[in-house]
């Protein structure tokens, strides 16, 4: 990328965004959440935004109209808009990996795009999923021996296995109906922990095994994937019927998948715009793709789509995903919050935590900007969270009596068990009872983290002892979607994959490599002949190295 593509904010003038934003975050320091609400009476209908199906609540955060006029201001500053623009393109913005980033081709409709090839070559092995899918759906896939598929295995890491089981869970609702049962799983482990308890309970003849890995050549992913060979060899046979019958992959490697054995129909090609945490949304998402159906995954990218198009459309001040990237940067460079919790209050959401450490962490955890100099700003904090019910049980302590600031998002779908959906659940009327404890509650947490002992009855205050007195003045975001479903929750994960990139503009950043990745499975590799027994001599390795990988051999009981 050349130097003209660069951008870095000039800190030491100022007449900056950057430099009003620090003099308002100090203006801000001693002001509570309490005052702000009191100043500003239409501060819900001034700091929410609503888009389709989705309400974006942020008037718990700790800003004023100003604040949001200065962060609107760094962004253009930062030329966001242009860099909408590149991400919408086919640039080479992955500039250390010199590839376009175009996960966004993934949910291009299959006519009527401004990039109809992409969409073409997108729809093409989309299609052939889908036809695959509605093949295993109808009991006409079969295994070697003839038998019906009843169970598939996705055997993948990090990105080819946290999104397709996340999204796998969360739309558990809405699994399709199909000709015999057909249960779906997933193995990412390295020590074959998950492979231990699965195998034992499936049958090799009625197994189908889905080898996700975009290089093809992930140690994790092949290690599980050669356990299972010789699982299905063992018990059916060692030959070509087994493997082509027993196997599918999605790579961007069919050379590497040929060799390993795969029949090149049931190969699934990938792309290297596509970066691994960005793939569900491809064949990567064939286990969505089998729990909620062909339709259902439609829907799924149709959700995506549609952010998209508001990500590249709306002003900034009304742009959902922008608004949250802004709110990150105000919240981790100039209120020095460094860490954000995700609390879902919809048990279904289990994994989108997890999901979110990987594609903000390894997208945002970076310290050299695109001109090779280190940041200027402290860039992702560090992203955790839970299910909000268990997490009230575990972590709430800290946030709401504990001495770090935190910044929350809290997520819950407005209807369950009494929407359209659910009209077969049995007990609907009390599991909708249970749904609105769980709203209930997810309101009263983010109330208690912004206002502390206001939000306490009135009488609940008097000679009330310090150590029952709450604070408050942490902030929150709100999001409440009308239902979960494949379309709305294509929208909350294409909203946070912009969210990713509009930090990444502020802080100069290239969001899409993962180096810091790659070298520890370089240095694992130079340790595993040691622990083989197949190279004697440590001294390579540091002291505390040596001792450990003598204990491991038993050469140091003591």
């Amino acid at each position: 990328m050349s130097d003209q593509n660069i951008t870095t904010f000039p800190k030491d003038a100022m007449n900056t965004p950057y430099n009003h934003l620090k003099k308002l975050a100090i203006s801000l320091e001693n002001i509570h959440l309490n005052e702000l609400f009191d100043q500003h009476k239409s501060r819900f209908k001034d700091f929410s935004q609503s888009f389709e199906q989705l309400v974006f609540d942020y008037s718990k955060q700790r800003i004023t109209q100003p604040v949001l006029d200065e962060l609107v201001g760094f962004a253009k500053q930062q030329k966001l808009d242009d860099w909408i623009k590149k991400l919408f393109s086919t640039d080479t913005i992955n500039y250390t990996e010199k590839r376009a980033v175009m996960h966004w081709a993934l949910r291009l409709p299959k006519q009527g795009s401004e990039h109809q090839l992409l969409a073409n070559q997108v729809n093409e092995q989309l299609e052939r999923m889908y036809a695959l899918v509605e093949k295993i759906h109808q009991g006409q896939y079969r295994g070697a021996t003839g038998e019906v598929i009843q169970d598939v295995v996705n055997i993948g890491v990090g990105g080819s296995d946290l999104g397709p089981l996340m999204v796998s869970h969360a739309l558990s609702d809405f699994k399709v109906q199909t000709a015999s049962p057909l249960k779906t799983h997933f193995v990412s482990t390295m020590d074959g922990s998950q492979l231990s308890d699965l195998l034992h309970q499936l049958r090799p003849e009625t197994t189908l095994f889905i080898i996700s890995s975009k290089s093809f050549g992930t140690i994790d992913t092949l290690s599980n994937a050669k356990t299972v060979r010789l699982w299905l060899e063992k018990a059916l046979g060692e030959n070509d019927t087994v493997i082509k019958n027993h196997f599918i992959g999605v790579s961007t490697k069919p050379e590497k998948m040929t060799a390993w054995g795969i029949d090149p129909e049931k190969q699934f090609l990938l792309w290297d715009w596509v970066g691994g945490r960005y793939s569900l949304w491809s064949c990567i998402g064939l286990p969505i793709a089998l729990t909620v159906g062909v339709d259902g995954f439609k829907e799924f990218l149709a959700g995506a789509y549609a952010v998209d198009q508001h990500f590249q459309k709306a002003p900034f001040a009304e742009n959902i995903p922008v608004l949250m990237g802004l709110l990150g940067v105000w919240n981790t460079n100039f209120l020095d919050m460094q860490t954000h919790a995700v609390l879902p209050y919809d048990g279904r959401l289990k994994y989108f935590a997890s999901y979110l450490q990987q594609l903000e962490m390894e997208s945002n955890g970076k310290s050299i900007q695109r001109n090779n100099k280190k940041v200027e700003l402290r860039t992702c904090p560090i992203v955790w969270g839970e299910v909000g019910p268990n997490a009230q049980h575990a972590f709430y302590q800290l946030l709401h009596q504990g001495t770090h600031s935190v910044s929350c998002d809290f997520i819950a779908p407005v209807e369950r068990y009494n929407a359209k959906h659910f009209t077969y659940v049995e007990n609907a009327e009390a599991l909708a009872i249970q749904h609105n404890l769980a709203l209930s509650n997810c309101l009263a947490q983010s109330r208690l983290l912004a206002f502390g002992n206001e939000a306490l009855a009135k009488d609940e205050l008097d000679h009330l002892p310090e150590y029952k007195q709450y604070e408050g003045n942490q902030p929150s975001t709100t999001m409440l979607i009308q239902e979960l479903s494949p379309y709305t929750l294509g929208m909350l994960v294409a909203l946070y994959e912009h969210k990713v990139f509009v930090q990444s503009v502020i802080w100069n950043i290239n969001p899409f490599d993962q180096w810091g990745v790659e070298k520890g499975k370089e240095i694992a590799n130079q340790l595993l002949p040691v622990l083989n027994g197949e190279q004697e001599d440590l001294s390579s390795f540091d002291a505390s190295t040596q001792g450990l990988i003598e204990i491991l051999l038993g050469k140091n009981n003591g």
